[in-house]
């Protein structure tokens, strides 16, 4: 696990000098403090004889004596340099030994640089990993940038005129002099929308994310963007119960053992779900001594999932570890706003930070439970989404429902209320499906937005429509309706919120996060699957417990789903009340080019008052404005 930078640069007064490069490669210090590595070659700087630089961070995971980065084939042709684990280079190495390459490592760097003098831009679709990848090809004169199929691994870019910078993480961008620091408004009102910036949108304009699953290949000054895999939505094979049990059972059991491969301490995260309770279930049958387990417990009870993770470790025979602690927001809040360089809105990063940061005292290595929610139709909003697929039957229901009733509801200040949840399904039901399911996963609605939002940023935004990048991915599956927004989830949720929360995390800290769910031939698989076989009776995950229902206590297969969060309801009418004034209240708010002053003054007198919870919208402005004000930001 690593970190990763560099620049192609066609006009030499462009240049990326050593000490640039340096300066670059040490923003990503934390992503690998083990070793660094560099390739710089300054040629004329023109399209036919371009300047190549490459710079690394590593953090040692397998091969620790010789896997050091950059990588070249025999010739020295080819030079690269990724961040992330491929699970399958042992055969894919034999592969190539076969074919007479030779090598120097015992690694997965050098398989991926003789598989790309091999097979060149389809090497991609042959490894099993998590990875961000940069290759340079001298003989052909190009730059080759890939992510991995599901985005746990980031990687940002700026086709300049003339150059093209890229970087695990956006700071690395901002250490070259003239990269402009000034926001995307459109990037603004996404991050409203949805508490993440989508891809392959950046918070900067002039920069970009390349999206899960493709590849960017710059060539003679010219940039190309395409897709090498696509999770087909579509297909739905027919299948029994045992049959997909079965298949499920080898599936996952294949995707544990591959990444449990390490040359140095590994263990897992452990919240006493179904999902990370499977993971150690299934790593503790393949370890040959008790896997290290890892909590974080909280004050607050309705926040606090440690008694169901000691259920779970004692019944397992783990070594556990529980930590307790007491959440600073305002001691972590600029933490978070250094090393997220995008604001990110989901307060799940908080807990996420310090359970990440207790456990990297123990592993350099932890497996997670990620992905179980959108493959097998485990959030509770699913819920949501099938009754109101019923309802849409019943047009007269639906109809009465969110609208007459809706209004006799009363309002209600406390986030994991009933009456709140009532209300949010109720609001947006006589929408259009995908209109209505973004309207319960948003943060700020269309109406709220335009209410909150200046005269000048509506008119920065004239002709963009945020719910795009929702409707694109629901549109790509024509199937029921809880398979449609799950596996839209899995393409927009779960790239551009949990893995960027995951990823930056874990690489704060110098820990490696692997997910077994989300090895794409898994991922494949459950999409596949009817949705009779993942939800029954209002509950998800129906053919998890079915294949490996004896490996649990059977009150964790029956316990509600909690999630990882915050008392943000709470902290906003204390330990953050006198920050909302002093930073979104105050007359130099940056913020305040976005969202009107007085839209601000209502929505945090209502939130004081308990007459609404608007603690989620409040966290996302804060976020944003601390984030502007951090990295200077117009």
């Amino acid at each position: 696990m690593c970190g990763i930078t560099g620049a192609v640069w066609t006009r030499p007064e462009l240049a990326v000098s050593s000490q640039l490069l340096t300066a670059m490669t040490e923003t990503l210090v934390h992503r690998g403090p083990d070793d660094q590595g560099y390739y710089l070659r300054d040629a004329s700087g023109s399209d036919h004889d371009p300047g190549v630089a490459l710079g690394f961070r590593r953090l040692a995971i397998i091969d620790l004596a010789t896997g050091n980065q950059p990588v070249s084939n025999e010739a020295g042709t080819i030079q690269l340099v990724f961040n992330g684990e491929i699970y399958n280079y042992k055969p894919l190495r034999a592969e190539l030994e076969k074919l007479g390459y030779q090598f120097r490592s015992q690694g997965d760097s050098e398989v991926i640089a003789h598989l790309y003098d091999k097979y060149g831009e389809d090497c991609f679709e042959r490894l099993n990993g998590m990875f961000a990848i940069a290759i340079w090809d001298q003989r052909q004169q190009k730059l080759v940038l890939a992510r991995d199929r599901l985005g746990q691994k980031p990687l940002f870019y700026s086709n300049q005129d003339g150059r093209l910078l890229f970087g695990s993480e956006l700071k690395s961008l901002l250490a070259v002099p003239g990269v402009a620091r000034e926001v995307s408004p459109q990037a603004v009102d996404l991050y409203l929308t949805y508490q993440y910036v989508p891809h392959p949108n950046c918070i900067l304009a002039g920069c970009h994310k390349l999206s899960p699953g493709h590849r960017a290949v710059y060539q003679a000054g010219e940039l190309r963007v395409e897709p090498f895999w696509e999770l087909d939505c579509n297909r739905q094979q027919s299948i029994s119960a045992d049959e997909a049990s079965q298949q499920l059972r080898e599936l996952l059991e294949s995707a544990v053992q591959l990444r449990m491969q390490s040359d140095v301490p590994l263990g897992a995260f452990l919240s006493g779900g179904v999902d990370s309770s499977l993971i150690v279930a299934l790593m503790q049958r393949h370890a040959s001594q008790p896997v290290r387990t890892f909590s974080i417990g909280f004050p607050v009870a309705e926040y606090d999932e440690t008694n169901y993770a000691r259920q779970v470790a004692q019944h397992l025979g783990t070594e556990h570890h529980e930590f307790q602690v007491e959440p600073d927001a305002v001691e972590i809040l600029p933490q978070l706003v250094h090393q997220y360089d995008e604001p990110l809105a989901d307060s799940s990063a908080i807990p996420t930070w310090y359970v990440a940061r207790q456990t990297r005292s123990e592993v350099t290595v932890a497996l997670s439970g990620d992905g179980g929610d959108e493959l097998f139709a485990g959030y509770p909003r699913y819920r949501a989404v099938a009754l109101a697929g019923k309802l849409d039957y019943l047009p007269p229901l639906k109809w009465l429902i969110g609208g007459p009733l809706r209004w006799l509801l009363p309002g209600s200040a406390r986030y994991k209320s009933r009456l709140r949840r009532m209300n949010r399904f109720a609001e947006p039901l006589c929408r259009p499906a995908p209109q209505r399911y973004l309207d319960w996963i948003r943060i700020f609605t269309a109406h709220q937005r335009r209410d909150a939002y200046t005269e000048e940023f509506r008119n920065d935004l004239a002709g963009t429509l945020p719910d795009r990048f929702l409707a694109a991915a629901w549109s790509s599956c024509n199937r029921d309706a809880v398979t449609r927004a799950s596996l839209a989830d899995l393409q927009t949720y779960l790239p551009c919120d949990l893995m960027a929360k995951v990823d930056i995390a874990t690489m704060a800290h110098s820990l490696e996060c692997r997910q077994p769910f989300l090895d794409h031939r898994l991922v494949e698989f459950a999409a596949s699957l009817p949705i009779q076989l993942k939800y029954r009776a209002g509950r998800g995950k129906w053919i998890l417990e079915k294949a490996f229902g004896d490996l649990l206590p059977a009150e964790i297969w029956r316990r509600p789903k909690m999630g990882f969060g915050v008392p943000l309801d709470h902290w906003f009418r204390h330990e953050l009340r006198e920050m909302v004034h002093d930073k979104l209240l105050g007359q130099d708010a940056r913020c305040h080019r976005f969202i009107g002053r007085a839209a601000l003054e209502q929505m945090n007198s209502e939130h004081q008052a308990g007459r609404r919870d608007h603690s989620q919208r409040l966290w996302a402005v804060l976020m944003l404005e601390s984030w502007m004000q951090y990295w200077s930001v117009s």
